[in-house]
């Protein structure tokens, strides 16, 4: 029998328990509060060898002297890889359909929620006005998604399904079907000048940290069909520097912004974002995991474990990714 612990951060465990439970019926599987903490005996965290964990606690790693291997029960590991006491174990990502389907989703409804002026027509129900908005089509539009990974590629695939243009960049070179690539430092400002909605779907590493600046900002499209640029960042909050979007949108040189991630989770109840103008505040449930789909999953790489089978889907610590 092995020992699976769940450690997730603020998360109720109770669904993730029975959904474990009954896709590992031959193992032991326990949980840590909400809090962090674990209320069980604990002769029982010296039997865990998997970890399955969101931004755990660097102590708990302490209380785990058997610890075989780190699954993350999201796509990323950016959560994992900087911690103090991080053991010598393979870390997994989860790779699921759901995710990347979760995430399209998001992109696709923040990008019409922008285009269709949702944003303005939510201002002038408050102001109860009857008032039809002239609105562009999605052909006069680029969309431009930084990070064409497996989620940025999907986002852009559906996009231009819609019809939209869809420009991308990324740090090495991608090839995506129908989509315009740019590629590196030298590179980006020419993206950027293309794009009126920016989507950021890149993973918290030393580069990508304090990328959407004001410096960046003030790079897109200003004579675009929507009257300015638009920001969405469903990627890492790391990503985002919050005071120069903030001026941003306060001063138009943003038209808009959707943003799932932050510097902070949860985003403090006084922090100014929640009223500022034209934003979209979402609480990092663009992709969240879900454990009913997600259990099988992580049952089957602890079998691989168990069978002495290498596991799927580990990742470079010093990519985060």
């Amino acid at each position: 029998m092995t020992t699976l612990l769940l450690s997730l951060a603020d998360w109720d465990p109770r669904r993730w328990l029975e959904n474990l439970k009954a896709a590992l019926p031959e193992d032991e599987v326990v949980a840590t509060t909400p809090e962090g903490g674990f209320a069980g005996d604990p002769a029982t965290l010296e039997r865990v060898e998997y970890l399955l964990t969101w931004k755990p606690r660097p102590e708990l790693f302490d209380s785990l002297p058997n610890l075989k291997a780190i699954l993350s029960v999201g796509a990323g590991v950016d959560h994992l890889v900087d911690l103090p006491n991080l053991p010598d174990v393979p870390i997994a990502r989860i790779v699921d359909p759901d995710l990347t389907t979760r995430m399209t989703e998001y992109v696709v409804w923040q990008v019409l929620h922008h285009v269709r002026l949702g944003p303005d027509y939510a201002a002038l129900q408050k102001e109860k006005r009857w008032r039809p908005l002239a609105q562009p089509p999605a052909g006069k539009v680029t969309v431009g998604i930084m990070g064409l990974g497996v989620l940025g590629t999907a986002s852009a695939k559906m996009l231009m399904q819609l019809g939209f243009r869809v420009v991308g960049w990324s740090r090495r070179p991608k090839i995506v079907a129908g989509v315009t690539a740019f590629a590196g430092e030298g590179e980006r400002d020419a993206f950027l000048a293309e794009t009126d909605i920016l989507v950021c779907l890149l993973p918290d590493t030393p580069q990508t940290r304090g990328i959407i600046d004001g410096g960046l900002i003030s790079r897109l499209r200003k004579d675009g069909p929507l009257g300015g640029p638009v920001l969405i960042n469903a990627g890492r909050g790391q990503s985002q520097n919050e005071a120069d979007i903030l001026s941003a949108l306060r001063d138009g040189t943003l038209r808009g912004a959707s943003l799932d991630v932050f510097r902070t989770e949860p985003l403090p109840a006084d922090s100014p974002m929640w009223n500022a103008p034209n934003l979209v505040v979402t609480p990092h449930m663009a992709s969240i995991s879900d454990p009913h789909g997600l259990s099988p999953l992580i049952a089957r790489q602890v079998r691989r474990g168990k069978a002495g089978k290498p596991l799927q889907y580990v990742v470079d610590r010093d990519a985060g990714y």
